[in-house]
């Protein structure tokens, strides 16, 4: 154990510092201004909901569900659940990361079975990259995807598990898509999104309707994971 966690350091040591540039957004969840709740056009029409995607989702504007910071999920009678999604698109200050921007954001990881965390990016039907994906039934994996050019990585490691805080990074480059994972480098994809690209920001948590991960345990009436801190940097 002592040896896995100097064998941690010595690569965190070995990393070079990025040059993260100006920071161009703080997220600020409670903000009206920067972010807009409950809708997305990453949905068909909108939301509230997405069964195409094999989601439970209903989205809400509710307050509770994702302005804390804290992304909940609460079961309806419906067979759905009420879900918190946070975007920049249609916001007054409609933010959108771009070409060369770096992402840094803390999270933690939720702990019940069907819950499917993400932050990402979208725009006009596309544009997404994945800066991660989540779920609890494969507990020590991160889902980490460039939709743009077709990069993907399954990571894995001990350090993510359910209930656990993650800090994620991840560097838009014009030829390769870098993600670190607790400040070691996971995965370039040596794809890059071009040199034009440009996206919204999306927070949200998702619940997974069984086809591809495990639904939500007939016990389990409410989810949530957390985003204490999303910045974004620019040179």
């Amino acid at each position: 154990m002592l040896s896995d966690i100097v064998d941690r350091l010595r690569r965190r040591r070995a990393l070079p510092s990025p040059r993260k540039g100006t920071p161009v957004l703080t997220a600020d969840f409670a903000s009206e201004e920067q972010w807009v709740a409950g809708r997305s056009w990453a949905y068909p029409n909108g939301g509230p909901t997405n069964a195409g995607d094999n989601k439970l989702d209903y989205l809400v504007e509710d307050p509770s569900y994702s302005r804390s910071g804290v992304f909940k999920a609460t079961r309806r009678s419906d067979g759905k659940w009420d879900a918190g999604l946070l975007t920049t698109e249609g916001s007054a200050e409609g933010f959108m990361v771009r070409t060369g921007d770096v992402l840094e954001a803390r999270v933690r990881l939720p702990e019940e079975m069907g819950a499917w965390p993400a932050i990402w990016t979208w725009l006009d039907g596309g544009q997404e990259i994945d800066v991660f994906e989540y779920h609890p039934d494969n507990p020590d994996l991160l889902e980490l995807s460039n939709h743009v050019r077709g990069g993907h990585l399954y990571y894995r490691n001990p350090e993510v598990r359910p209930g656990a805080w993650v800090e994620l990074g991840i560097e838009f480059g014009a030829r390769s898509v870098v993600w670190t994972v607790n400040g070691v480098r996971a995965f370039a994809d040596r794809r890059g999104v071009g040199r034009n690209w440009q996206a919204h920001l999306i927070v949200n948590l998702s619940v997974c309707a069984g086809r591809y991960h495990p639904p939500p345990d007939e016990g389990t009436s409410e989810m949530s994971f957390e985003v204490s801190e999303l910045r974004v940097y620019r040179r």
